[in-house]
């Protein structure tokens, strides 16, 4: 059966665990949505995994719904949630709907995803009345990596702590549907999650939260990248692809692949009859 954003709510009501792995094309989101993921989302974070940009920033409205699409399609019973790329909702509650809707309709996610908290509540409440289930993003912000001046854990002096259970409250009561928390104290985010009434998802945000998050090349170590403390590798994938992409590399220099099992059989008085024909006709 499909999730929706009441099987997130309900996970939260019987303190069962939420699992959400990032996701940008079918193959891999097959894999997921099989393997029993609860939610797929589609990342701003395809920009530096998928595209080798050097931020989330540079990504585009076409990016985000292109790799939507394909995500959505291999989606047969896990949730879609796909990120509102930058500057495509900061510059008006207008552009926030819009491409809210864009994501949905051409995208084909299930609920969107923005990075704010009391800056964005209207935002939020607006993309909420337009019947669009609303994931915000508090804590570290990577859209905002240059005004924070790093990839830094939020929340661990009083007034910055303050601030984020103050996101959390308000975009509850603008109508948030979850609340994803990025790279806070891991008792902080307990405290948000037992405050809250509206499901949580951690990323760097320790066990107390409803649910976990992780980019799928992080913890498959498929990514080259700087590896966060709260990135778990369960898979050497990235270097089991390599000895694969070297193994198959030195097979087909040292003629070993394609080998007689690998190859596809004609009749061989087929083959002289085309060689008597065309050989001829070139000596001719």
């Amino acid at each position: 059966m499909k999730k929706t954003i009441l099987t997130l709510q309900q996970r939260k009501e019987n303190q069962q665990k939420i699992t959400m792995l990032t996701a940008y094309d079918y193959t891999t989101a097959k894999l997921m949505d099989e393997s029993g993921v609860d939610c797929l989302l589609v990342g701003d974070s395809l920009g530096m995994v998928m595209l080798g940009y050097e931020s989330t920033v540079f990504v585009t409205m076409e990016d985000m719904i292109h790799h939507s699409k394909a995500v959505a399609k291999a989606a047969k019973t896990a949730f879609v949630i796909t990120d509102l790329p930058f500057m495509s909702y900061h510059t008006s509650v207008y552009d926030a709907v819009y491409n809210a809707g864009r994501l949905i309709k051409e995208g084909q996610a299930q609920a969107v995803k923005l990075e704010g908290g009391q800056a964005f509540c209207e935002h939020i409440k607006m993309i909420a009345q337009a019947s669009i289930p609303v994931v915000a993003h508090i804590g570290l912000m990577p859209q905002s990596v240059l005004a924070l001046g790093g990839y830094k854990v939020q929340g661990k002096d009083y007034q910055n702590a303050k601030n984020i259970v103050l996101d959390a409250l308000a975009v509850e009561q603008a109508g948030a549907a979850a609340i994803l928390l990025e790279c806070v104290p891991a008792k902080l985010a307990k405290f948000i999650t037992e405050l809250v009434n509206i499901p949580t998802i951690g990323i760097g945000a320790g066990a107390g939260c409803d649910g976990q998050v992780l980019v799928y090349q992080d913890m498959l170590s498929m990514y080259d990248g700087v590896s966060s403390k709260f990135v778990k590798s369960f898979a050497p994938v990235g270097e089991q692809m390599k000895k694969a992409f070297g193994d198959y590399c030195q097979e087909v220099k040292q003629q070993q692949y394609p080998a007689s099992i690998h190859e596809f059989a004609m009749d061989d008085e087929i083959m002289q009859n085309l060689k008597s024909e065309f050989l001829n006709n070139k000596k001719g």
